[in-house]
Formats: C-alpha cells, sequence, structure tokens
C-alpha cells in the first residue's frame, strides 16, 4: 500500500513528461481498438451485402465470379440463362420468391439492372433490412428507372431527370440508346451496399432498348419508343437470378437439384459461404492494419521506457533515501514497475474513452459517407486481450529500470554520486 502511494506520488511529480508518455500510450490504444472495430464492422457490412437470400443462379461459372457480378455488379457473366428455366425453377413448389437481374448496360459509369418489382419488395441487406425509398417510388412504366443514392449523390439526379442508358459498360455516341431515355421515379435510400451504385430498371425496359439492337450494334431499322411499347418484351435470357426458399432446410438440396439441371448447364451458390470466400481471398489488409497499430503502441510502450531510464540518474539519491527508512533493493525495482503499469493502465483507459468518443463522433459521417454502421457496444473478449496485452507488455519493459534501481539502490546505499 505504502509503495502504490509512493509510485502515485513520483508519477505527479513528474506529471509532464509522464503525462506524454501516457497520452502517446493513449493513441496507440485508440489506433489499435479503432483498427479493430472498423476491421469488424467492415466485415459485418460485407458479409451482410445481401441478406435472406438462401441461392444465387446464374450459367455454370465460378462461384466467386457469379457473385460479383451478380450482387457486386463486377465483371460480366460468360454466359446468360433462358428466362424458361428461370421461369421453371421459379415456378418449383419448394422457391417462395424469385428476383431475375439482367446487367450489360450502363450510364455514365454506374451500372444499370433491369429487374421487377419483386426486387424492392423482397431483397434484404444487412441483417434483415429492406430498401427503403428516399423520394419518389417504384417503377410502374416501361421506361422508368430508380437510382441508387450515390447514383443521385454523385450525378446530382433528382425526380424526373432523364437517363440515357449506353449498351455496354463503356458509354460513346454509337452506344448510347438515345431514342428510348429513361425517367427518374425514385431515389433509394442509403445502404452501404452496391445497390447504392446501381440504376434499376424493368426487365421489359431492357428489352426495349434492345429491339433494334443486333450484335451490340443498332440495326438499320430504327424502332421508336412508342412502337417498343407495342411489341412482345419478355425477355429471352437474364444473366441471374436471387431466390428465397419456404424452408431453408430445402436449400442445399435445391442446389443440388439446380446444379444438376439438365435443360442447360447452371450454379446455384450460397451468398453466405461465398461472401465468406471472398473475404478471405480480399481482407488480408486487415491484418496489415492491426500490425501497424501493434508497432505504433510498441513505439509508445519503447517512450515509455526511455523515459523511465532517462529518470534513473536523476532519481539516485531518491532511491538512496528510500532505502535509509528500510526499504529493501526489490522494493525500489518494484517502485519502478508499479509506476510503468500505472501509466500503462492510464493510457488504457484514456485510450478506451478516446475510443468511445471517436465512435460517437464518427459514427453519423461514416453511415452518411461510405455506409459504414457502427455499433457503439461494450469492449469484446478480444479487445479486452489488447488491453492486457499492452499492460504486460508495459510491465515486461519495465523490467529493465527496476533492474536498474535495485543494481544502483544496492551499489549506492548513502553514498551518491553528484
Amino acid at each position: 500500500m505504502i509503495l502504490l502511494k509512493l509510485a502515485a506520488k513520483s508519477i505527479w511529480n513528474r506529471k509532464v513528461s509522464l503525462s506524454l508518455a501516457m497520452i502517446s500510450i493513449a493513441i496507440s490504444i485508440l489506433l489499435l481498438l479503432g483498427v479493430d472495430k472498423i476491421r469488424k464492422e467492415t466485415k459485418d457490412n460485407f458479409i451482410n451485402t445481401i441478406s435472406q437470400t438462401d441461392l444465387i443462379v446464374g450459367a455454370r461459372s465460378g462461384s466467386v465470379n457469379l457473385l460479383l457480378y451478380s450482387v457486386f455488379r463486377i465483371g460480366n457473366a460468360t454466359h446468360n440463362l433462358s428466362y424458361q428455366s428461370y421461369q421453371e425453377i421459379a415456378a418449383m413448389p419448394r422457391v417462395k420468391w424469385t428476383i431475375p437481374i439482367s446487367l450489360g448496360d450502363s450510364h455514365r459509369g454506374f451500372r444499370v439492372m433491369g429487374t421487377n418489382q419483386d426486387y424492392f419488395r423482397y431483397y434484404r441487406y444487412s441483417n434483415q433490412k429492406p430498401l427503403a425509398f428516399k423520394q419518389g417510388q417504384q417503377f410502374t412504366d416501361l421506361y422508368d428507372a430508380v437510382i441508387g443514392y450515390e447514383v443521385a449523390k454523385q450525378l446530382n439526379y433528382q425526380l424526373g431527370q432523364e437517363v440515357i442508358i449506353a449498351h455496354g459498360l463503356v458509354s460513346t455516341a454509337f452506344s448510347l440508346h438515345d431514342d428510348k431515355p429513361f425517367k427518374v421515379v425514385g431515389i433509394l435510400q442509403q445502404t452501404g451496399t452496391p445497390v447504392d451504385h446501381t440504376i434499376h430498371v424493368s426487365l421489359q425496359g431492357i428489352e426495349a432498348i434492345h429491339v433494334d439492337w443486333q450484335t451490340g450494334t443498332r440495326s438499320a431499322i430504327s424502332i421508336s419508343a412508342e412502337k417498343a411499347r407495342t411489341m412482345d418484351l419478355q425477355p429471352k435470357t437474364i444473366t441471374a437470378f436471387m431466390l428465397g426458399l419456404e424452408r431453408k432446410i430445402d436449400t442445399f438440396r435445391l442446389q443440388r437439384q439446380i446444379n444438376q439441371y439438365r435443360a442447360e448447364p447452371l450454379m446455384a451458390i450460397l451468398p453466405g459461404a461465398t461472401l465468406a470466400e471472398l473475404w478471405q481471398m480480399i481482407g488480408q489488409f486487415e491484418k496489415v492494419l492491426m500490425l501497424i497499430s501493434g508497432f505504433v503502441l510498441v513505439a509508445g510502450l519503447i517512450g515509455l521506457l526511455t523515459t523511465l531510464l532517462t529518470t534513473i540518474n536523476e532519481r539516485r539519491r531518491e532511491m538512496a533515501i528510500l532505502r535509509t527508512v528500510g526499504a529493501h533493493g526489490y522494493h525500489i525495482g518494484l517502485l519502478f514497475m508499479l509506476e510503468a503499469i500505472f501509466i500503462v493502465a492510464g493510457g488504457c483507459g484514456l485510450g478506451v474513452v478516446l475510443f468511445y468518443i471517436v465512435q460517437i463522433m464518427l459514427q453519423s459521417w461514416l453511415s452518411a459517407s461510405y455506409g459504414l454502421y457502427l455499433t457503439i457496444s461494450l469492449l469484446d473478449t478480444q479487445q479486452w486481450m489488447i488491453l492486457g496485452a499492452a499492460i504486460l507488455f508495459g510491465m515486461l519493459l519495465s523490467l529493465l529500470p527496476a533492474w536498474l534501481a535495485y543494481r544502483y539502490s544496492l551499489q549506492d546505499g548513502l553514498m551518491v554520486k553528484n
């Protein structure tokens, strides 16, 4: 108890230099906990990019490739699947709902997706959240378009805005479907998913803009937008489709049935499992961030060690006086260890306080700017382990100044060199 009081008073007497060391450790703890928090929240947001979808079905290719173009709008399908196969699978008794997806066009760098009204009814993200409209409503007319949050924000689009879709991913004067413009009728709320960067139109709208196109170019016969309304616009092919089942227990059975579909080579993937696989491929950066933050903490602790070592010579008279009042050499060493533990523990406590303050300050901004939803929660087991490891490592580093203090106290006794 006496040693604790002595350590506290000693720290107070050197509060300026040791406060700097404590702040350095606090910033290191803030970085470590912050990186760990963002890593976990990013992973959760990534895994929950799509929710409540049991299977994603497309032409047979790689599972990650199917996930990338159907969910993240990255890349293109090697083949489409027939609309007839889609209808047959959608009509199976175990299937509750389906969302068809038709990709291949774009608008000013944003992907255009053809689908139907079931997309707005059944699509879920981030733990079963439904799509919500910031303005307007879902498409009802052939040339209606619903745009994602980032599309509206970056292009400054409003309701009633005209949208000219381009054939393919590169917009040129020869690839524009400018004879059949779409009109923005809805703007979706931010989701933090690829939905924000997507322009949604009906499957029939996709067919309408391509009725007078052949093999990727406009044909000699031009068909007007109004005439296209009178034509049969049921698609012959789609890119992929999502589906939900009446019972989750049927998922693997239906997946096997689709993978063995005889009419054409198809593949059904489990989106959750494939997302986890994709994260394993691209999530290595999180380990690098944690490693860098760990080095920052080590640098802070070494700064504390340097501070303690530089004060040993200045405190030799103090140690000699303590010896005269009955303190043993190991008491002197223990005093240095307690000071280091106090400073590291104080730095950890201050770092945790800063961690929560920064979370509260950045929560709304991260949500609005990046769609990253931070949940304010108690420290988990791994974060407590980070704090424990910091205190333990600080205690180990304090062994060196503690040993030097112990040795000097034995050597000096009452004879202190000036």
